[in-house]
């Protein structure tokens, strides 16, 4: 393969993947989920939400098909699982002001597992996307594809701390409901979309 055939699969792979990951849009989701934790603790947050979305889609793009064929699983269930965890989660924190329980760091730390990494950054979207591309390109190009990615993700995660001091806890407070009511509203899309997909 040459070099100019590298690049162009790159690019091929590489927008499918910016799309679905959404990382702009995950952005005032991962300020409205951190807005609790002390900002020193924000970079842990980032780091494990990344490497979570790096050993599931990795781990996916390995086994996902075997697993999928084994299990009877289809995409649909992805859809479904992961719309009804971001719907619990985000009407949790819409009644009670926090998704997690902060007097616990470790516990608030984690969600950079859920719903960060998971179903956030790397979800049914992504996981879908990487089944299609690596059935039509070079496994390795999806790979260096899905990896850079994930760190324009993390350097976006990582410059979260400057969108907070310029709008203010104020701000951010405000924008954080009107975030989980969108991600309330993707959650529900998400399980419309699972059910017509299984109902056929």
């Amino acid at each position: 393969m040459s070099i100019g055939n590298i690049f162009r699969e790159l690019g091929l792979t590489l927008v499918p993947i910016f799309v679905a990951m959404d990382s702009i849009g995950n952005l005032p989701i991962f300020l409205s989920l951190t807005q609790n934790i002390e900002a020193s603790r924000h970079s842990r947050t980032a780091r494990l939400a990344i490497f979570t979305a790096l050993g599931l889609g990795l781990g996916f793009v390995a086994i996902g098909k075997a697993i999928f064929l084994l299990l009877g699983i289809g995409v649909a269930d992805f859809l479904v699982a992961g719309g009804v965890i971001l719907l619990v989660l985000a009407v949790k924190d819409l009644v009670t002001g926090r998704m997690v329980e902060t007097s616990d760091l470790s516990a608030a730390e984690m969600v950079g597992v859920v719903p960060l990494g998971t179903p956030l950054i790397v979800g049914p979207a992504v996981l879908t996307t990487l089944l299609i591309l690596i059935d039509q390109y070079f496994i390795v190009i999806v790979i260096v594809s899905f990896i850079l990615n994930l760190t324009i993700q993390w350097l976006l995660l990582r410059q979260a701390n400057l969108v907070v001091r310029f709008l203010g806890n104020t701000g951010v407070t405000a924008i954080s409901k009107v975030v989980m009511l969108l991600l309330a509203t993707i959650a529900v899309k998400m399980i419309r979309q699972g059910i017509l997909t299984i109902l056929g």
